[in-house]
């Protein structure tokens, strides 16, 4: 089984373009006064790392060899006081960093959050759910890491650089010489591992991604996988799966094991040469030993930053994958959106036309063709057919989650794209085949449309749908935990809540989209209970394959291959004898022989004939 993958999507190697990084680094504008305060804090801790050095030259040369205790106990005092002013700045950096962080991370996850709303359900039909997950979190997560500890980090690492290489000329310029020359290597080194490190990692990781994805659908598709006995032929392609993350993450250990002894022999190297040439001069005195110290720790001083300026420019990388990712959902256009000349409407009470509507949703794929049907506000419309006909695509354009590719749809005599999407999407009630509830308590599920409903209106609109009995049962009554997805409730019951939602919201147009397909029979006459209430004084639309369920449709349209077979009502159709004809028999003596098959195959009573 093969699973939605862009491997451009997933590859973190990419060119870094200065267009990607303005855009990036843009984001840091609303919060510049806590980085530059984070950014002057880890200057001073710098600086006070670098004198710490020459404080311990001067402690030795001038204190401990002199034996001079006076000295000693001034220099501790020192030390002492730089401890305090250090602590502080450590304090203010990480403190003004986190700050800086969260403010980025909640601006980027708001703004995409924000436009996500605005994105029409075409956007959502075609982009997997993971893709856009992992816009709004991991890589807002690696945006928000370069604009913060990326910047501290390269900080702190040039200021320890020039400063530690400013000190070491002062004190002995021919030293200092053979430790930059040793920098051009470590700085190769470090980049070149660094990156080769980080490849290996991003295979990794697309390794787990398609791992973790082959486990979900193996797990969710358990009763298949055994009723197809694919247990073996399932354990093969995992073990590729695992085998190809295991390759890439033995490869980087590799890699990461190598590195570090690859940059101690090189600063090894320099270090010996610094004690060698250095020996000689405090031997012939030109040098002290507190001198030969200080550059001994001026070497580490340097070569830490230096494996951090390495990290930081692969998480440059990424940060510049991610941000393209994310800039590129940011810049994508919705393809539903208000005119600019559109208006907004109290009611959408009125009659409906579709005059030689076309929609597609490939270009050489037509669904609906040369559409056109009146319908009087109140009545209430049924459409059925054959799966795949174009039912669906009706009610999704009414509601304008689409819009025609050719024709007009007019509500209330006006052409509704002249209307906002707010007017259309907020008097039209939808009830869907697969009820969906948010996490939280029914109550608020059922007021999720209509923020300012009392208690008392919610729980009218329950019992107007039938929903109250069964809720009054449950513990917590309306403030009943409903689950992430409303997984705690049965279908039939998050469908009633559903229908209640709808009632509270009022809308002017009814649209239920094969809302009874998955219920039992009781369960189905609750909710065409609640339907009938719903509809009453509105214009509604049903779609159903259960044929019992719109018997009493004003209208009912027979939709084939995109087009209106047939029209009219339950009984003038039945006389028509055509394609509905033909559906509600075949559907009626299905449902008979299925209520008798049980007593058809039962033994023969003894003593009946």
């Amino acid at each position: 089984m093969s699973t939605y993958y862009d491997e451009n999507e997933l590859d973190d190697n990419v060119p870094i373009k200065g267009n990607v990084l303005k855009r990036l680094f843009g984001a840091l504008r609303p919060h510049w006064k806590p980085l530059l305060g984070g950014v002057l804090a880890i200057v001073v801790v710098s600086l006070l790392d670098a004198y710490f050095t020459i404080l311990s030259k001067r402690i030795i040369d001038e204190g401990i060899l002199l034996q001079d205790k006076a000295a000693v106990l001034r220099f501790f005092g020192m030390y002492g006081a730089i401890v305090v002013v250090q602590a502080v700045g450590v304090f203010f950096f990480i403190f003004l960093v986190g700050v800086q962080g969260e403010g980025v991370r909640y601006e980027l996850r708001k703004q995409l959050f924000n436009h996500l709303q605005q994105l029409s359900l075409s956007y959502f039909s075609n982009t997997p759910l993971g893709w856009i997950m992992s816009r709004v979190t991991s890589d807002t997560e690696k945006m928000a890491e370069l604009l913060t500890w990326g910047i501290i980090d390269t900080t702190y690492a040039a200021v320890s650089i020039v400063v530690s290489a400013v000190f070491m000329f002062s004190i002995n310029w021919q030293l200092a010489l053979i430790v930059l020359l040793s920098l051009p290597a470590m700085m190769y080194a470090a980049l070149k591992f660094r990156t080769r490190i980080y490849h290996h990692y991003r295979l990794s990781r697309k390794a787990n991604s398609k791992m973790t994805a082959s486990l979900n659908e193996n797990i969710t598709g358990v009763r298949v996988v055994k009723a197809l006995r694919r247990e073996d032929r399932n354990l093969q392609d995992f073990k590729a799966l695992s085998t190809a993350m295991y390759r890439s993450s033995y490869r980087a250990a590799y890699l990461s094991a190598l590195f570090q002894p690859t940059i101690q022999v090189i600063s090894a190297v320099s270090l010996g040469l610094i004690l060698w040439r250095g020996g000689i001069k405090v031997e012939l005195g030109s040098m002290t030993i507190g001198g030969l110290q200080a550059f001994v720790s001026y070497i580490m001083m340097i070569l830490w930053p230096i494996q951090d300026l390495a990290r930081v420019y692969a998480d440059m990388q990424n940060a510049v994958a991610s941000s393209e990712r994310v800039f590129s959902l940011i810049d994508t256009q919705p393809g539903i959106h208000n005119r600019p000349d559109a208006v907004s409407a109290a009611s959408l009470a009125g009659d409906i036309d579709f005059e030689g509507v076309s929609f597609r949703y490939e270009e050489d794929e037509p669904v609906i063709q040369n559409l056109s049907f009146h319908i009087p506000y109140g009545q209430t419309v049924a459409l059925v057919g054959p799966t795949g006909g174009g039912k669906t695509t009706i009610v999704n354009l009414l509601c304008r989650f689409y819009e025609p590719t050719e024709g007009v749809i007019r509500i209330a005599g006006t052409d509704y794209l002249n209307l906002t999407l707010e007017t259309i999407q907020s008097r039209i009630g939808v009830v869907l085949q697969t009820p969906h509830l948010f996490s939280g308590s029914i109550r608020e599920n059922i007021r999720y449309g209509k923020l300012d409903a009392t208690d008392e209106e919610v729980e009218d609109a329950a019992k107007l749908a039938g929903a109250h009995n069964f809720i009054t049962h449950f513990e917590h009554a309306y403030e009943q935990n409903v689950g992430e997805g409303g997984n705690l409730l049965s279908v039939g019951q998050k469908q009633l809540i559903s229908i209640a939602r709808a009632i509270l919201s009022n809308p002017d147009i009814f649209v239920m989209d094969e809302a009874t397909s998955s219920v039992d029979t009781l369960t189905e006459a609750l909710i065409q209970n609640g339907m009938e209430k719903l509809m009453t004084g509105r214009t509604s639309f049903i779609i159903a394959h259960r044929l019992s369920t719109i018997k009493n449709a004003d209208v009912i349209l027979v939709i084939r291959d995109g087009q209106i077979a047939e029209s009219g009502n339950h009984k003038s159709l039945m006389l028509l004898k055509g394609h509905y004809y033909k559906l509600y028999t075949q559907q009626f003596r299905h449902e008979l022989e299925t209520q008798l098959d049980p007593y058809l195959d039962a033994p023969a009573v003894p003593g009946l004939n």
